[in-house]
């Protein structure tokens, strides 16, 4: 029980009204810890839907000075929809506590409400660093003397890149503030936030670290790449009451699967950053309310989004940076209910998946797709259990029983039986007749062949590297955002100091490069070219030897041969007499950090 932890009597009255009866294990850790010492660092690492607003919010609460007419509390989290949120989650636990007052500051809304709100005396503000930011450059916000500074979905705000807002933030604060982090994962970033700004923190860690959701079950399909609508359509017809989100990479992807659900006639509507913000709020009240079944949405636009009794998350494609799988599956599985994470895979994508079930501390299922016969079992009894639980109005229907026991006389009962059933389950006998089977994965065992044995890969150049932050999960990000295709096989990434290499599947060449054109990264032109080094084929790759390796040296001559200065046909680099690939290297020649080796060659 909540007062047996130490939680006053105004706000275990007022938990109580909201359905809070006992508390859960990471409220059980924070809240008794946070009331005996209030100025004590905590790092919470624990599962989206475990209750942590609450356990910073309850003892954040009985600890505030309701006097003080200033902001004492400030708490940080990635999207307005969170924002809102904890807002009124705090504001609904103060109910019995005369003078609290709580302000929302958020981007996409009224300025001015907001500097009303924090002016009219708000103890307790829950912002989003953007405008948070822009307040106090204002002048308008002083975050000088709070007490106490909580980053919820820390890991989530740091991927979004809010590094620097944060930094930028807790410089304004007081060196002597309590500090409360809440993440689901722990990354390097988050390391040196609490290396710079937190002193000798309490660490709690719900289940195991970087893990995800206990209750989640973790399934796997793997399908060829063509296939992977139809397959989407078949675990959504196999789980006939499910409630969830599909994930999916890029804008556009989100928009056509959505778009080929709701035409194929399924419950289900899109949330992605091209929607304006009335679009946006209108598609998540629906789906809220579950006027919606299925919500096609990206990372970021689902960020902020909490529906506690999701039953499935369905991975249509994989997160660009992997970490971001387990805030995916961790929306099912909560308060203490079982839920269902289920990814779509390619044979290319194995390898992440043991990437993944290293990093949730779970093996995936590896399950086959239903075949239409049990597609078809599943419905037919799931409408047998509706009508069989369905409540009867008997005052509005009696009234019509005369004439329909007239109408349907002649029928004898089982025929009556199969006639009613077949008014909803013909459409589904109609669809799955004769459907070949999806699943990939006895092809995958019977012969032996990976991925690569299937495609033709060509091998792409692109001037973006170490010093501009890529990594692998970010090119292809690029590439599905500026392509729009999420189903483009990518093969090796050799990623070095300021350029880099790719293989890509030759069908898609002329997409890529176009692509590209007239794109940046971060403020530079990007530049994308076909290698000229393709004809040694997918498994001879000695002709790059002198670009692996990191730190290895190459010479400069890159127009020349065989790795040499000067004129030749260019094979020893494979970028041939590219004029861009030349008008990059002339301006990469006064990079900081370049060195000179013993023989004159430069080193990188």
């Amino acid at each position: 029980m909540f007062k047996e932890i130490g939680v006053a009597d105004n706000i275990v009255k007022a938990i109580t009204e909201i359905g809070f009866e006992t508390p859960t294990r990471v409220q059980q850790e924070v809240i008794p810890l946070l009331l005996e010492d209030r100025g004590r660092d905590i790092i919470a690492l624990a599962q989206t839907g475990t209750g942590k607003t609450a356990a910073f919010g309850i003892p954040i609460l009985q600890n505030l000075d309701v006097k003080k007419k200033k902001v004492q509390v400030l708490i940080l989290s990635p999207t307005r929809e969170l924002c809102l949120q904890i807002a009124d989650d705090i504001a609904d636990y103060a109910k019995y506590i005369e003078g609290v007052k709580v302000a929302a500051v958020f981007g996409g809304a009224s300025m001015e409400r907001q500097i009303k709100a924090v002016k009219s005396g708000a103890q307790i503000v829950s912002a989003t660093p953007g405008r948070l930011l822009d307040l106090i450059n204002r002048g308008v916000i002083n975050i000088m003397e709070v007490d106490t500074v909580v980053l919820d979905e820390a890991d989530e705000m740091l991927n979004m890149g809010f590094r620097d807002d944060l930094v930028a933030i807790l410089a304004e604060t007081p060196e002597d503030k309590n500090m409360l982090l809440f993440s689901a994962t722990m990354p390097e970033e988050i390391n040196r936030i609490v290396k710079n700004y937190m002193d000798e923190p309490v660490e709690i860690v719900i289940g195991k670290k970087n893990s995800g959701a206990e209750n989640v079950e973790h399934i796997c399909y793997m399908v060829y790449a063509k296939e992977r609508y139809l397959a989407l359509k078949r675990i959504v017809d196999f789980n006939p009451e499910i409630y969830g989100i599909i994930f999916c990479r890029t804008r556009r992807e989100t928009q056509e699967v959505a778009d080929h659900l709701m035409r194929d006639g399924y419950n289900a509507d899109a949330l992605h950053g091209d929607l304006s913000q009335a679009q946006r709020d209108q598609v998540m009240n629906k789906f809220r309310i579950k006027h919606l079944q299925l919500l096609v949405a990206t990372d970021v636009a689902a960020r902020g989004l909490d529906v506690d009794n999701l039953t499935h998350i369905i991975n249509y494609s994989l997160p660009e940076e992997l970490e971001l799988y387990t805030h995916r599956s961790g929306r099912t599985g909560r308060a203490g209910r079982v839920g269902t994470s289920i990814v779509i895979a390619t044979i290319k994508e194995k390898h992440l998946l043991k990437k993944i079930e290293k990093q949730i501390n779970k093996k995936f299922t590896t399950a086959e797709m239903p075949d239409g016969k049990k597609i078809c079992e599943r419905q037919l009894f799931h409408l047998i259990d509706r009508m069989e639980k369905v409540e009867v109005d008997h005052s509005q229907i009696e009234a019509y029983l005369p004439d329909i026991n007239r109408k349907l006389e002649w029928l004898e009962r089982d025929e009556l039986i199969m006639k009613f059933v077949s008014v909803e389950f013909n459409r589904f006998l109609d669809y799955y007749k004769n459907t070949p089977e999806l699943s990939v994965q006895k092809d995958v065992k019977s012969t032996g062949k990976s991925f690569r044995d299937e495609v033709n890969f060509k091998r792409f150049f692109i001037n973006l590297g170490k010093t501009d932050n890529l990594k692998p999960g970010t090119l292809m990000g690029l590439i599905n955002d500026f392509t729009g295709f999420a189903d483009i096989q990518i093969g090796e990434i050799d990623i070095q100091r300021n350029f880099s290499f790719f293989q890509a599947d030759s069908e898609y060449s002329d997409t890529i490069i176009s692509a590209f054109e007239n794109k940046d990264y971060r403020g530079r032109e990007i530049s994308v070219e076909l290698s000229e080094n393709n004809r040694r084929g997918n498994s001879d790759r000695r002709g790059d030897r002198q670009f692996s390796g990191g730190k290895k040296r190459f010479s400069r001559g890159f127009s020349g041969g065989s790795g040499r200065s000067g004129g030749g046909s260019g094979r020893g680099f494979g970028f041939g007499k590219s004029r861009r690939f030349e008008e990059f290297n002339r301006k990469e020649r006064k990079f900081e950090g370049r060195k000179r080796g013993k023989s004159g060659k430069k080193e990188y």
